[in-house]
């Protein structure tokens, strides 16, 4: 939890919820272990989503789809979602879920490995929500920047890592210290790219909304590798 625990429980108790179709979706997925977006992260999606009326939507991480659902049930009218997602025990859920849902025409689910099917990818999407494998953050970020559309967000969940990304590596357990390195290279491109304009939001697990400039802003030299990443 990176801020405090009862702040949390009271920001989430004001939420007027979703649909019960959704909440049916999630309640299913929190018995099952199966990680979905926090309360207040769907707040933030569902404000954006009424903000920016995006039409193209790219998803990265489907699970069992509740993601892809929110932004379609609170997206413009006719939005479209193509989601992605490699784990196969998951992909049949997603697709039972919108079929149930009646949005499979509405939703594009694409089977496989991000860092394949990126590349693949054509076209420009007005927002991406990154909610996929944390380590692989990184190596999504040139073709997620390549396919969003200028003045398009990029939304990426579960960036603080429940605050250890503010330790240093030696404090954070072995297995997780790839990830923890990989997380704050991730972080500081964001803050950087001369084609970006990032806030790092501490709300779920750490959020950081990036929009994308016209062009790249003069004198903006500290990306990849330029500049001094210690921390």
């Amino acid at each position: 939890m990176i801020i405090d625990e009862r702040m949390a429980a009271f920001i989430d108790s004001l939420d007027r919820g979703n649909t019960a179709f959704l909440d049916g979706i999630e309640k299913e997925a929190l018995e099952n272990q199966i990680p979905i977006v926090r309360k207040s992260t769907q707040s933030l999606l569902k404000f954006l989503l009424a903000a920016r009326q995006p039409r193209q939507i790219l998803e990265v991480g489907t699970a069992v789809g509740f993601s892809a659902l929110l932004m379609c049930e609170y997206g413009p009218e006719g939005c479209h979602v193509t989601t992605i997602e490699k784990y196969g025990k998951r992909i049949p859920v997603a697709r039972e879920n919108f079929r149930r849902a009646g949005r499979e025409n509405q939703i594009a689910l694409l089977e496989g490995d991000a860092a394949d099917i990126l590349p693949e990818l054509t076209g420009s999407f007005d927002m991406i929500f990154m909610d996929a494998a944390k380590g692989q953050y990184i190596r999504f970020l040139p073709d997620s920047l390549r396919l969003l559309a200028p003045g398009g967000f990029l939304v990426s969940d579960n960036v603080l890592q429940d605050g250890d990304v503010t330790e240093s590596r030696f404090a954070v357990d072995r297995r997780n210290r790839t990830i923890h390195a990989r997380m704050r290279e991730y972080l500081y491109e964001l803050k950087h790219h001369p084609l970006l304009e990032t806030v790092v939001l501490p709300v779920g697990d750490g959020v950081t909304l990036s929009v994308k400039r016209e062009k790249e802003k003069e004198g903006a030299g500290l990306w990849r590798g330029e500049g001094n990443r210690s921390f």
